[in-house]
């Protein structure tokens, strides 16, 4: 188990949405535009008039694809900020996604290999190559420069086609991210998650990847929709702790407030939960949720259940 917290940003994927009624939304003549405040403190605006809708009675309705309108619009300003303010808030790996960007999958595999070499000028961190498709995580890998960071693959499971994402991590050294769904459906156990991943481990055991590289998810899951699911959860993440403890264990941990209010504070206890369950990587938005408090957090529970010995790693944080 790391005493580092690792944390996934998860806010650059195609898939994101902002209302069009948000006060973000403004119009300037025949234009409409998504404002922001850039990295230098200046107010900017991404151009979303193409994807505004021209009947007024579909604004109510309707959400921007801001994310995906940066790409096509190559807007880069916008693209940095989006990388580059989850890095400031201390994300250390960051999830890149396009799936949603359009529905031909050669444009798709296009998109991921311009995107990939563009946010890696950006910074020197891990990115982490996410698609439903392993074509799409290969064409990013394909493209990877390997010597200024080293890649993850989001992510393996027990689904059919996706085995093959296990041989590609062992070929370029990729933090591979495993998650417990299984071959036909998802766990509704705390039992089926921890089957499911001690299979995955078994395969990656196969193609001998280094434990470092292993990440596993158990899945979060609205407690809105399924109240006993935060418990599977964190249960899985002990037993998996008990029987791997070398691996990273993580979540989309603010899945798990959808649909509730003031999901910040339902996520800041579930951080919290999930660390003392065992947990050592976070997958959420850090922009949203205040990093530095749970890395806090996590250096004194070390100290206290013994595995920072003498504090060391806590007294060298705070000296520094």
């Amino acid at each position: 188990m790391s005493n580092v917290l690792d944390v996934i940003g998860e806010n650059f994927n195609t898939s994101r949405r902002i209302k069009a009624t948000s006060p973000r939304v403004v119009k300037d003549g025949d234009l409409v535009k998504l404002s922001y405040v850039n990295l230098k403190g200046e107010t900017d605006f991404l151009d979303v008039t193409s994807i505004y809708p021209k009947d007024p009675d579909q604004v109510r309705k309707t959400q921007l694809t801001h994310v995906a309108q940066a790409m096509h619009t190559k807007n880069m300003d916008y693209i940095e900020w989006l990388i580059l303010r989850q890095i400031e808030a201390g994300a250390n790996i960051i999830d890149i996604c396009v799936d949603e960007i359009c529905v031909d999958e050669e444009e798709r595999h296009n998109w991921m290999r311009w995107i990939v070499p563009i946010v890696q000028k950006m910074a020197d961190v891990t990115f982490a190559i996410d698609s439903s498709d392993p074509i799409t995580i290969t064409a990013g890998l394909e493209v990877y420069d390997c010597t200024k960071s080293q890649p993850a693959i989001n992510s393996v499971n027990l689904e059919r086609g996706r085995e093959v994402l296990i041989p590609l991590a062992k070929k370029y050294d990729a933090l591979l991210l495993a998650n417990a769904s299984g071959r036909d459906n998802i766990p509704t156990s705390k039992e089926e998650r921890v089957e499911n991943l001690s299979k995955l481990m078994d395969m990656m055991d196969d193609e001998d990847i280094p434990m470092g590289n292993r990440y596993l998810d158990p899945l979060c899951f609205p407690v809105g929709a399924a109240p006993e699911a935060a418990m599977h959860y964190l249960e899985a993440c002990k037993e998996l702790r008990d029987k791997y403890p070398e691996v990273h264990i993580f979540g989309g941990h603010s899945n798990t407030s959808f649909g509730m209010p003031q999901r910040k504070v339902l996520n800041s206890a579930f951080i919290i939960s999930s660390i003392l369950y065992g947990c050592d990587t976070l997958m959420i938005d850090p922009v949203m949720n205040e990093i530095e408090p749970f890395r806090e957090f996590k250096l004194s529970h070390n100290v206290l259940v013994g595995t920072d010995m003498m504090g060391m790693e806590y007294i060298t944080h705070f000296r520094s």
